[in-house]
């Protein structure tokens, strides 16, 4: 009996990782390849999770289903008559139109069934439950992914679209751990397994915050005092700044706010309440899990998702649940029994867990062609004639980054919250690597230096970069050099050319930016 021949398959495009940037990148290029050549593109989608969960990596496995949008200042929005949200990127408006997106709300079984359709489209191909072996090099440059079952699969341009840039790491690009990038590897942003209830209407969870917000605000109510007290640990001063946050600048009770297919928690009633009913103090690097301040995504039937449950995780934690297909561990999962049980009782049906945890960064690649900086965000990104399109997002790090303020302080500075949140323009040079120059990395990895992982780490923003790389992978292909070799004014030439470039309105923001770069500056390792 002969021996099996080993598989290997050929590829224009292969995306490892299946995160929705990644997905976009490999549709942009199939569709620019296809409108330079006529021809169609041989694209290939490998990831770590299993396909029948669904495609579409946290947003639908992870099932966080509330977006973060863009923020973009009413006065800009005034003066170019932009909606809400701004002006995204054509394909991520594509994909909220044809997932019938709202507002905010992006349910994970239609974005399922969208983002398959936006594949095969596209031509390309699924692989799933992938684990890389080895990588193939020439010089330079990746040539091809063994995976763990001995197949080979080759291809000429590469995309990452992993939290962790695990095939950049298996390729040999370096990356830091954790905020390695301000000298802090063990330190990380915290995870969430996100939740749906069912059988707690909107009404019902209003009217119970209410109720709680009226009694914790009672002096009078000792059960309720109680309630901030289990949650404060005991700490007098703790508890009286959990008192202070139940209400604002006003004197009026921080309710929630209800938009058209979304809730946002703006104090931590609920919270303290779950906290008291856990028995554990409502800080999350002693607890080790907290319920905090809820973004809720609303959907008919009284179907609400959750992202409430941050879990306290490392650098190498991170990147370790990052390589186990983002999987929850058992001590997760354990917290969310309590949460059903607490949920339960409020009215809820059913409460489950979503199969992939969101994870929100997990280091960051250090050799981009052109890394991006916290600071050169709050300059305004990229030059205007260069830019494929505008994002605003809060320098938000959920959360918090342990460490950064006592390494701040050892360095003079007592400062580190940077509250304006920067409108930047958007390229690709950051995503792309000068070590490996036939591959990009579209996730939070990508080459971000400081606090920019902070904007970078979103899938709005994420996905517009991606459709750049993408035209960027079908230009290179079609010219027959590296992904690094492409540049900006080449993508948004494709995006004039075929009327996808969407407003520009990047906003310089000079007292922040020299702030911020001046603290970059002496914080970056």
């Amino acid at each position: 009996m002969t021996a099996a021949t080993p598989t290997v398959r050929t590829y224009d495009v292969i995306a490892f990782g299946d995160e929705v940037p990644g997905i976009m990148a490999l549709v942009a290029a199939s569709r620019e390849f296809n409108r330079r050549t006529g021809r169609r593109m041989r694209g290939l989608l490998m990831f770590k999770g299993n396909s029948p969960d669904g495609v579409g990596g946290h947003l639908v496995r992870g099932g966080l289903a509330y977006l973060d949008r863009s923020c973009v200042p009413l006065e800009v929005r005034r003066s170019l008559n932009l909606p809400t949200f701004g002006d995204p990127s054509s394909l991520y408006k594509e994909l909220l139109q044809r997932v019938g997106v709202v507002q905010i709300a992006l349910d994970r079984i239609k974005a399922n069934e969208v983002l398959r359709k936006m594949l095969s489209e596209a031509g390309v191909d699924i692989l799933s439950r992938i684990e890389i072996a080895a990588v193939l090099k020439e010089g330079a440059n990746l040539t091809g992914i063994v995976t763990s079952r001995g197949e080979t699969y080759l291809a000429r341009q590469f995309i990452d679209a992993t939290v962790n840039a695990e095939l950049a790491q298996a390729a040999g690009v370096q990356k830091l751990q954790g905020f390695g990038t301000f000298g802090l590897p063990d330190s990380e942003l915290p995870v969430t397994l996100v939740f749906e209830s069912e059988g707690l209407s909107i009404q019902r969870l209003k009217d119970l915050e209410l109720a709680y917000l009226r009694r914790l605000t009672n002096p009078n109510d000792s059960e309720a005092q109680r309630y901030i007290n289990i949650a404060a640990g005991s700490n007098p001063d703790l508890a009286q700044f959990f008192r202070r946050d139940l209400v604002d600048a006003q004197g009026n009770l921080k309710t929630m706010y209800v938009g058209q297919d979304f809730i946002d928690i703006r104090c931590r009633a609920l919270s303290i309440v779950y906290h008291a009913f856990r028995g554990k103090r409502l800080v999350l690097a002693d607890s080790g899990a907290i319920l905090d301040q809820a973004n809720i995504a609303c959907f008919p039937g009284n179907r609400l998702s959750w992202n409430a449950l941050l879990c306290y995780t490392t650098g190498a934690e991170a990147e370790a649940l990052a390589r186990n297909a983002a999987r929850p561990t058992a001590a997760m999962l354990e917290e969310v029994s309590f949460i059903e049980r607490w949920l339960k009782s409020c009215g809820a049906t059913r409460v489950r867990p979503m199969l992939e945890l969101y994870i929100r960064h997990a280091g960051n690649v250090t050799e981009a062609v052109e890394p991006l900086s916290g600071a050169r965000m709050m300059e305004g990104g990229v030059l205007a004639s260069e830019a494929l399109g505008t994002f605003g997002y809060h320098l938000d790090v959920r959360g918090g980054i342990t460490g950064l303020g006592a390494r701040a302080a050892e360095k003079g500075i007592s400062n580190i919250t940077f509250h304006t949140p920067p409108l930047f323009n958007i390229g690709i040079r950051h995503a792309l690597m000068q070590s490996v120059p036939n591959l990009a990395v579209v996730s939070p990895a990508s080459g971000f230096d400081g606090y920019a992982c902070a904007a970078g780490r979103i899938v709005e923003f994420n996905v517009a970069v991606g459709q750049g790389v993408g035209i960027a992978a079908a230009i290179a292909l079609n010219s027959n050099r590296n992904l690094a070799d492409i540049l900006n004014r080449e993508v948004r030439q494709v995006l004039v050319q075929t009327g996808q470039l969407p407003k520009i309105y990047g906003r310089g923001n000079v007292f922040e930016a020299s702030r911020l770069q001046a603290f970059e500056g002496v914080m970056i390792a």
